[in-house]
């Protein structure tokens, strides 16, 4: 019997650990909740653990680097896994706490970033180039049925059997996404340097950015990256004010709302490695990006929620095919001793950009409920720009990776 492909292995342990994601930031909100009136300590999970990621986002990427991806996910899963679990013993017994809470969200960020890169860093060893596109395709599709269509809905009815039951279900997916995981093939630790020690964790972060700055095609990506975060959170930080002055909707409408527009990130799983495949890397991100701008653009001027649930679900569909085709382009594009870093350089500037993005947001909306979408749509007018004019020649030249498999 043929076993089981190395990418097959990584994909099944993606989907448990996505849905445990579903589950999580579905469940500790609604703990938090029931553990303290006050709105601002329980928006503050999410503050708390975006801040975490952000500030350990380059050391992290510095330990993907230097040790075993697949031990790296092995233990960040199960870590994760042991850490909510222990949460939910706390509250089966009565002894959970907003500080345990937040000490468990904290420990989540950190492992979180540090499954996440090694992730992204091992799939170009299991995969072969011209693969990429479809193995990452076949990933983001499952994150998203996993993020959206399964885990809240999921989560959300476990939390009615027993506030504990979403948290432990959350813990045993995730030790058995580690679990999963160990079938990963070994790769060797990157060897200290052979004239001395090993360099510290700060210089070898700074290599990383170093290398990002001076690669144009890389470089580029990041700065749309960061760009298109800032475009994404413009809107969608008062999103929920806009579906409801704007478009007339109550609670329930607004949940069908973001259920329709996710249909379109399943579409742009679908479309990403064909689009890629006949237009090439540059202006297949450049079209997806002019698309992110044509949304935004025509929900700003539409008071027909069927008409904005169609403008929302194209713009997840751009949003999934220019992460999946920016994603494998910088899997090909940079050395596998620094896909930690670089990556990890790149996500410090999207995490920055979420940040400004959703603070813009909320400021432009005292002008109007319409004008964060405005400005969200001429974020990505400039990003298309940006696309088409630094991502030339960007299919040439990729680095060697391993022979054809089976994904």
């Amino acid at each position: 019997m043929r076993s089981t492909s190395p990418f097959r292995v990584l994909w099944g342990a993606n989907a448990l650990s996505n849905l445990a994601d579903g589950l999580v930031f579905v469940s500790l909100p609604l703990v938090a909740a029931g553990l303290t009136d006050d709105p601002r300590l329980v928006a503050g999970l999410a503050t708390t653990y975006a801040l975490v990621r952000l500030v350990v986002a380059l050391p992290v990427g510095v330990h993907v680097d230097r040790l075993d991806r697949r031990t790296l996910l092995v233990v960040a899963n199960a870590l994760r896994g042991v850490a909510v679990l222990g949460l939910a013993v706390s509250l089966h017994t009565g002894a959970g706490s907003l500080v345990v809470l937040y000490g468990v969200m904290a420990v989540v960020g950190v492992l979180e970033s540090a499954a996440d890169g090694a992730a992204v860093a091992v799939l170009p060893s299991l995969v072969a180039r011209d693969g990429l596109d479809r193995a990452n395709a076949r990933i983001a599709g499952t994150q998203l049925v996993a993020d959206e269509f399964v885990g809240p809905p999921l989560g959300g009815v476990l939390f009615a059997l027993a506030v504990a039951a979403p948290v432990a279900a959350t813990g045993g997916l995730w030790l058995a996404a580690g679990a999963l995981a160990l079938a990963l093939p070994r790769r060797s630790p990157a060897a200290p340097p052979a004239h001395g020690p090993r360099a510290s964790v700060v210089r070898e972060a700074a290599e990383g950015v170093r290398w990002l700055a001076r690669h144009r095609v890389v470089g580029a990506l990041a700065l749309l990256g960061g760009l298109a975060s800032v475009g994404y959170m413009l809107p969608f930080s008062v999103l929920v004010l806009f579906a409801r002055e704007r478009l007339g909707l109550d609670a329930a409408g607004y949940g069908v709302l973001l259920a329709a527009s996710a249909l379109g990130g399943l579409a742009g799983s679908a479309l990403a490695a064909p689009l890629r495949s006949r237009l090439g890397s540059r202006w297949t991100i450049t079209a997806a990006l002019a698309l992110g701008c044509a949304s935004l653009a025509g929900l700003a001027v539409t008071r027909d929620p069927v008409v904005a649930g169609i403008l929302l679900a194209l713009y997840i569909l751009h949003a999934v095919v220019w992460g999946i085709c920016a994603t494998s382009l910088r899997q090909r594009r940079v050395p596998d001793a620094l896909l930690g870093r670089v990556g990890a350089a790149g996500r410090v500037l999207s995490l920055l950009g979420l940040a400004v993005g959703s603070a813009l947001g909320g400021v432009a909306a005292t002008a109007g409920i319409a004008v964060p979408t405005v400005a969200g749509a001429a974020v990505f007018a400039a990003c298309a720009v940006v696309a088409v004019v630094t991502l030339r020649g960007s299919d040439a030249d990729a680095l060697p990776g391993p022979p054809p498999g089976p994904l």
